[in-house]
């Protein structure tokens, strides 16, 4: 079988290629080239040693250039959820548009049956749902939730080399075959926000941005001022800037009137959500009555109760939960861990 195999400079492509090509595959190598500056010392690195890495295994390495694309589907969209004033993810953005998008396309123009990456996530026959988006076998790196939102018909071309395996296990057997990939370090960062500093992104691109504004308790009582609504994050605490007889958290944020709602902590759980941009994963008419929602990446999926309306799917947890911020990515799974749907949080149900 022709694989193709999604290249990043790290480690965890690097083992998937490894685990193909020594099953027997016929494997090709995919680099997106997705950051504006081609010139960094860590592209121009990631590149090199990739470059040299798949000629010395026999492997055809194949670079494309999807800056611009990378920049309309991905960044320019992070930047306008911001001043909209929602949270996005990019991560799962540029899964559904970059990687099992175009770089998908081009895998499979170059004849290439599926594409496989070194995301820790399992996809394949399910026993009830004919096929299946799992979480992957490493509690700790498990990577379903950012392909949330990822079309069924994408997924069934993927392939997750990594879905049983774990983390130091995987770096403790590339160091025993002696290989050391191009980019070692593991970004825990946005790719292309430097420093992982988005508001410092956000001013480098917007020569005007919305300023300062009215803080308010959710009674309207002033408590203070905001710098900037696209400074804020709902569930913030620190570097609000207020001061009050306790300690207050991002509420809401109020975009047409420019204003910050803010509140004890007791007022950030919420009994559930309404999420839009729901991607249908398997059958709803498969899915339990009670299910499990995750809205970040680093928490504990919580039961609830779930209905989809239209083409909104509403999410009520069984126990108030964290309220989540418009914008992020909603995944609800089964009890076995399969993915019954990805969706983008609109905000609380009304």
């Amino acid at each position: 079988m022709r694989l193709a195999v999604a290249v990043s400079g790290g480690g965890d492509s690097l083992a998937s290629l490894l685990l193909l090509r020594e099953a027997g595959h016929d494997v090709l190598a995919l680099h997106g080239r997705f950051l504006p500056d081609a010139g960094d010392p860590k592209s121009i690195q990631a590149e090199a040693g990739l470059a040299e890495g798949c000629a010395g295994l026999g492997v055809p390495l194949h670079v494309l250039d999807l800056r611009d694309a990378f920049e309309s589907l991905v960044a320019a969209p992070f930047t306008a959820e911001y001043l909209a004033g929602r949270t996005p993810n990019p991560c799962a953005r540029c899964n559904a548009a970059m990687k099992f998008g175009l770089l998908l396309d081009e895998a499979l123009r170059l004849g290439a049956e599926a594409l496989a990456t070194g995301h820790y996530a399992r996809s394949g026959a399910h026993p009830l749902h004919g096929w299946a988006l799992s979480r992957g076998a490493d509690p700790v790196k498990d990577q379903s939730y950012f392909l949330s939102l990822v079309p069924r018909n994408r997924l069934m071309r993927a392939l997750f080399p990594l879905a049983d395996a774990r983390k130091a296990d995987v770096r403790a057997d590339l160091a025993g075959r002696g290989l050391t990939p191009p980019v070692p370090e593991e970004s825990q960062e946005i790719c292309f926000v430097p420093g992982d500093d988005y508001r410092a992104f956000l001013a480098a691109r917007t020569p005007e941005l919305p300023g300062p504004g009215p803080a308010v308790l959710p009674d309207g009582t002033p408590v203070g001022r905001h710098q900037g609504l696209w400074r804020a994050t709902i569930g913030q605490r620190r570097g609000l800037g207020l001061a009050w007889s306790e300690p207050l958290y991002a509420l809401d944020k109020r975009c047409a009137s420019n204003t910050l709602v803010v509140a004890p902590r007791a007022a950030l759980l919420t009994d559930g959500f309404c999420a839009r941009e729901v991607n249908v994963l398997v059958d709803p008419a498969g899915w339990p009555e009670v299910a499990l929602a995750q809205t970040r990446y680093r928490e504990q999926a919580a039961p609830a109760r779930w209905e989809l309306r239209g083409g909104e799917l509403r999410v009520r947890f069984v126990e108030p939960r964290t309220r989540p911020a418009p914008g992020q990515v909603a995944a609800l799974y089964g009890a076995d861990g399969v993915v019954l749907a990805g969706a983008v949080v609109a905000g609380p149900l009304g």
